[in-house]
């Protein structure tokens, strides 16, 4: 009798996780596992603004698949479509094969994508903060501004290029701007032509506070903190123009930025949108308590993009939130369930009530709430470090990790642009192009 086919479709956070955990616990010959990702690799997400920063090194936070799922089959493919009427799954391979996949299981945890809205000027100048090479270039972005900015005699173009606005007050968007705002404070250092007081960093967020996700009090502290750095939170405030770099707000504040991050919210995969599985209002996979999707047996979604009850609330229409902690304990809880439905056993719901979140806002600042307990400044800094390393998969990137913040006690930090990581042909191909072109005038000198 052939193995069990199981397919995971997404090897992020969950996915990975959950594939770790078949691995670990599966029997030889109990089931075939297959991971189809488009990238052959899983970005940590919560380190991004610490990799953005450069108190991370970028490999580092990103796990190659097929490096720790050594026991599964991992295939670096774009799925555009799920028939789960004839358990049948369509992806396009790396070489532009278009191929058809059966499964006896299939997992269903792509995850999420920015949310954009019909902003006009939004496509044209913004960039997003979900993956390391958006980390990277808002690194390299920033520094480079700073660097230009150090050079030019206009004003004007000194105040748009000094001038960075984030859109999103959620955790992405608030650890994000606290960490390149730190660096930017710390690289300024180098610049004696620039000050402090001449970058402007601005936030806004379409809500009446930040960090939905922790209470009120601590939401309050959280701006306050970022206050006093400077940096202008713009609450109730919403964005209605970024047509060539000049920004118009709801609250009449209208300047020019050639920066502009958005972290406003994420949606649900849209390769889900080409599925006969049933979906939400929001576009997410509609599940039990056991993580199956609804009127399925076989296939089992989590995470951002899944609609899981939250069976903590007295009320039965709650959902889990969309966060990273809910997600990583879907994927263990989805992987004892898988193995329970291979071995003929009974599966059980999943039941977490929210621990709390932890946030950090720069070196040595942060803001956490675990358990009703509220920390602040260094104790919160420490404790999101301690948590997300305890998180990260595989030994050895934990091993990597805090190798990069134990270098950072004795040495500076790095604080340099390498643009040439976004355009790397640009100086050969200007130097292939400049063959047989006239030999200026002049003697040597």
């Amino acid at each position: 009798m052939p193995e069990p086919r199981v397919v995971i479709v997404g090897g992020g956070h969950v996915g990975l996780t959950l594939a770790l955990r078949l691995q670990r616990k599966m029997k030889p010959g109990e089931a075939k596992v297959t991971v189809i990702d488009t990238q052959p690799h899983m970005t940590y997400q919560p380190f991004l603004p610490e990799a953005a920063a450069g108190s991370l090194e970028p490999r580092h936070v990103v796990v190659p698949l097929r490096e720790a799922l050594r026991r599964c089959e991992v295939l670096t493919a774009q799925v555009s479509a799920i028939d789960h009427a004839t358990q049948q799954l369509t992806a396009t391979l790396g070489d532009g094969t278009v191929e058809r996949f059966g499964y006896d299981m299939l997992v269903v945890v792509p995850g999420s994508i920015s949310r954009a809205l019909p902003i006009p000027g939004l496509a044209e100048q913004g960039v997003g903060f979900k993956t390391i090479g958006e980390a990277i270039f808002l690194r390299n972005h920033v520094l480079s501004r700073l660097d230009i900015a150090a050079s030019t005699t206009d004003e004007r173009l000194r105040r748009r290029l000094l001038t960075f606005m984030f859109v999103g007050g959620g955790y992405a968007g608030i650890e994000a701007m606290a960490e390149l705002e730190s660096m930017a404070r710390y690289a300024i250092r180098s610049y004696p032509q620039v000050s402090a007081g001449d970058m402007r960093w601005v936030l806004v967020e379409a809500m009446g506070r930040i960090m939905p996700e922790v209470s009120p009090p601590m939401s309050e502290y959280t701006r306050q903190r970022l206050e006093e750095r400077g940096i202008e939170v713009k609450l109730n405030t919403t964005a209605k123009s970024f047509v060539d770099g000049h920004a118009v707000l709801s609250d009449g504040d209208e300047f020019d930025t050639d920066t502009l991050v958005w972290t406003a919210g994420v949606k649900p995969h849209p390769m889900l949108e080409d599925s006969d599985l049933p979906r939400d209002a929001k576009g997410r996979l509609e599940c039990t308590a056991k993580l199956q999707v609804r009127g399925t047996h076989n296939v089992f979604s989590a995470g951002d993009c899944a609609a899981v009850p939250d069976l903590t609330s007295s009320d039965p229409d709650t959902l889990c939130s969309p966060s990273a902690q809910h997600a990583v304990r879907q994927a263990k809880v989805l992987a004892d369930n898988l193995l329970a439905m291979l071995r003929g056993e009974p599966l059980v719901n999943y039941k977490h009530k929210y621990a709390g979140s932890v946030a950090g806002l720069g070196l040595f600042q942060g803001a956490a709430e675990v358990h009703g307990i509220k920390l602040k400044g260094l104790p919160a800094w420490l404790l999101h470090r301690t948590y997300h390393l305890a998180k990260m998969p595989t030994a050895s990137h934990k091993a990597r990790i805090l190798g990069d913040w134990l270098l950072e006690l004795p040495f500076r930090r790095q604080v340099v642009a390498l643009g040439e990581l976004h355009d790397p042909r640009a100086e050969f191909v200007k130097a292939a192009n400049t063959r047989g072109l006239p030999k200026p005038h002049g003697h040597a000198v």
